[in-house]
């Protein structure tokens, strides 16, 4: 599975490059593959590490599939990869002809992530950016994602050359993008909403991670990091909220425990209803101006 050459902090794999792999790989960057038999490509992104952008990724995937719909989920995280772990899943992976077959979560969500490459939990994927770019143009070309209604890509913090090989490779039809209350957040954040805006890939909404968490005495809403700016980020790029999402503390328990898509919650559910409109509404528009 992984790209030719061997980089250290990875095992040797068996399974080759596969054809459409190898063919996205030929096209340059400028030339974005085929979506196959995907309907939705979303990425989910922040700029900033620590907002907790790989958790909401995990738990939209999971309320989209508790909803009955097909759902894949690409981490993009190259070095830092976190899906597998929230999931609770392991590697490797294999080709049976067809393409890499993604691993499968309990309830059916479909992952791919640089995790399945290395030996344990705890060994780094130490790569330079060439092998980095053509690993991601696999994960999306090379992998046997079948029909799915959403494939979510997980992106990793800053403005690089992931961020830059997804949107210039992957037919993406928008970016989400995750913030915590404080205005230091929405600072680094903008810098990946004005990255994706001006690669002119639509901006679909703003999520308001960790806004208040509710008072286990009497249950008042208590906003941790005071009241969130997130709603004026919104506001100045024109883009909706999409959901508020309070500090769960079983989210850690849940996360460490490869649990984490059990989680449901009245916001969970609304977060959902609003990225589904919002990418309805952004691939209305594109078809429009065809």
């Amino acid at each position: 599975m992984a790209p030719s050459g061997d980089a250290p902090g990875t095992r040797p794999t068996s399974v080759p490059p596969s054809a459409a792999a190898a063919r996205a790989m030929g096209r340059g960057v400028l030339q974005r593959m085929d979506k196959g038999r995907i309907r939705h490509v979303v990425a989910v992104g922040s700029g900033k590490g620590g907002v907790g952008k790989s958790s909401v990724t995990a738990l939209l995937a999971a309320e989209l599939r508790r909803r009955g719909l097909q759902v894949g989920v690409l981490d993009a995280d190259i070095t830092g990869p976190s899906i597998p772990k929230l999931y609770g899943l392991s590697g490797p992976l294999v080709d049976r002809g067809e393409g890499i077959e993604p691993a499968a979560s309990r309830t059916g969500i479909s992952v791919v992530s640089s995790q399945f490459m290395v030996e344990d939990e705890q060994t780094p994927v130490i790569w330079r950016g060439p092998l980095v770019t053509r690993l991601i143009t696999q994960f999306f070309g090379g992998v046997n994602w079948g029909a799915l209604d959403y494939l979510l890509i997980d992106m990793p913090p800053g403005t690089s050359d992931v961020p830059l090989t997804v949107f210039q490779t992957i037919p993406i039809d928008g970016m989400i993008f995750v913030l915590t209350p404080q205005d230091l957040a929405a600072l680094i954040v903008k810098k990946a909403m004005n990255m994706a805006r001006d690669l002119h890939v639509p901006l679909l909404g703003v999520v308001d991670n960790m806004a208040w968490i509710a008072c286990p005495h009497c249950g008042q809403r208590i906003e941790l990091f005071g009241p969130s700016r997130v709603p004026t980020v919104g506001a100045e790029y024109g883009i909706p909220v999409l959901g508020q999402l309070p500090v769960v503390p079983s989210i850690s328990e849940l996360s460490d425990a490869g649990r984490l898509e059990e989680l449901a919650s009245p916001e969970l559910a609304r977060l959902a209803d609003a990225f589904a409109h919002s990418v309805d509404e952004v691939t209305q528009r594109s078809v429009r101006t065809l």
